[in-house]
């Protein structure tokens, strides 16, 4: 069986990220349904900053690291590595030498549905990492085949192409297109920018349902309530 290599994603500018990065992401969860990992894959490793980089995507299967191997040699700065282990919850394919090669190469993170290992190794490295847990068991240089480098695959059960954006904070990951995050972008900077102004007016001792139109809302779908 081969395995399919195919380039890398294009770099964001550093005026993109730092857009992107100023915005709360769960407030893109008011406005889109798709796209979010499952919250089961969370953060191991933070660097206290929020992830935003294209998707460099890496698909192995259960027990061989050579098509990771290979991608992380590959990744440019600011690029996220995401990983389809395939399902298996085993063998861990992210270790401290392969952080390591992500780190000289720049990564701005790691995302993978599986486990990983040598966990104190990955925090002393700072890359940071999202994924189900840890694992003393390991993937193998195997050559056996059948991965992908820059292939569509699924993580956290989000199908996820090359170059899709890539989210990440201490909440969860999201992943997505840049042509769905447009859709959205403008409505939920300003969601963002009249959030403070709602907090003080709770504060102030306003009821959130006036403040936000629930109240109004039931009382139009005639909702007793006792």
């Amino acid at each position: 069986m081969r395995v399919t290599v195919r380039g890398v994603p294009p770099t964001l500018p550093a005026e993109t990220v730092e857009s992107i990065a100023a915005l709360s992401f769960p407030t893109l969860g008011h406005y889109l349904e798709e796209g979010f990992v499952d919250p089961e894959i969370r953060c191991l490793v933070s660097s206290g900053r929020s992830i935003v980089g294209p998707a460099v995507t890496v698909r192995t299967t259960a027990t061989d690291s050579t098509a990771l191997h290979h991608a992380a040699g590959m990744i440019l700065p600011g690029q996220v590595m995401v990983i389809d282990t395939g399902g298996d919850r085993l063998h861990a394919p992210l270790g401290e030498v392969v952080a390591t090669q992500l780190k000289v190469r720049g990564a701005a993170g790691v995302i993978v549905d599986g486990v990983v290992t040598d966990i104190d190794e990955l925090t002393r490295i700072g890359v940071p990492v999202y994924a189900r847990g840890t694992s003393v068991l390991t993937t193998k240089l195997l050559g056996a085949g059948g991965g992908g480098i820059g292939v569509p695959i699924v993580c956290g059960g989000v199908s996820v192409e090359s170059g899709y954006l890539v989210l990440a904070d201490a909440n969860g990951v999201l992943a997505l297109s840049r042509e769905s995050l447009d859709a959205v972008w403008d409505t939920a900077l300003v969601d963002d920018a009249q959030e403070p102004e709602l907090l003080r007016a709770i504060v102030a001792g306003g009821l959130l349902g006036d403040l936000s139109g629930a109240t109004e809302l039931i009382a139009d779908l005639n909702i007793s309530v006792s």
